[in-house]
């Protein structure tokens, strides 16, 4: 092979290399502001428990929700993972429930539920990829 056809393979690989770094980035990037988003409707929907505004904890626990169907949600793909975010989507659809039902014990017990869930799994996805 001749250093001219080396040369140009290196190059490409560090461009090609350099893209993935940059679309890894980017997908951090995007999966972070999708998370805060996530918090965000999490605070409102506490928010609403403490003021017993039952529109703005059935908005914001049902925003939490749809979520759940985001492909960024899916953050492993292993059947675990999958329960556990089916376990948690259920916790917040009890919230949605009870906000529509105007029963404000049942929606506190379901978002404190959730939380539980959401705290837990976010230590198992960590634990998964060896970050803690």
């Amino acid at each position: 092979m001749s250093i001219h056809r080396t040369l140009l393979l290196f190059v490409m690989a560090v461009l090609i290399g350099g893209s993935l770094v940059i679309g890894s980035v980017q997908a951090q990037d995007r999966l972070a502001v999708f998370m805060q988003a996530k918090l965000a409707h999490a605070e409102k929907t506490l928010e609403g428990l403490a003021r017993e505004d039952y529109e703005e904890i059935a908005r914001h626990s049902q925003a939490i929700s749809l979520l759940c169907e985001d492909e960024l949600w899916s953050v492993l793909k292993t059947p675990e993972y999958q329960q556990r975010s089916d376990e948690f989507r259920r916790s917040v659809n009890a919230i949605t429930d009870a906000a529509r039902r105007k029963n404000l014990e049942a929606a506190t017990l379901a978002y404190v539920d959730a939380t539980m869930k959401c705290v837990t799994c976010h230590k198992y996805v960590r634990q998964s990829r060896g970050t803690k």
